[in-house]
């Protein structure tokens, strides 16, 4: 597997998330939803295609290869795990939550995140 930066695991992360709101992702959508610019988001899928991640699909859209939609999935499941689990520890809304998660995401140790998955199993 190809390691990722933070922003490429953002772009993967907006494809997925997008492709699952909309059904479809296209780079405008993309750009948007991550506030960059066209030119950032072409670069970052030309890195993604050539790292086996992301492919052209019919009328402009991004699709996400098995590869991109096992890891854009791994990305978001820690999102959203990190989330509910700031929102529930710090009793802070889901916004400043969600911000947080964001940039904690791409920094967590898996066995950090194993721990914080079995408390919150624990504690639901």
């Amino acid at each position: 597997m190809v390691e990722l930066h933070e922003s490429g695991e953002d772009y993967l992360e907006a494809v997925l998330v997008l492709k699952r709101q909309n059904g479809i992702a296209r780079s405008v959508d993309v750009a948007r939803k991550l506030g960059v610019s066209k030119p950032s988001v072409s670069r970052a899928m030309s890195i993604l295609t050539e790292n086996g991640y992301i492919t052209d699909g019919p009328i402009g859209s991004l699709e996400l290869t098995t590869e991109g939609l096992k890891r854009a999935e791994s990305i978001y499941a820690r999102h959203v795990l990190l989330t509910k689990f700031l929102m529930r520890i710090c009793e802070v809304d889901e916004e400043q939550a969600e911000a947080n998660a964001c940039r904690i995401e791409h920094d967590i140790d898996e066995d950090i995140k194993n721990g914080i998955e079995k408390w919150m199993e624990k504690n639901s």
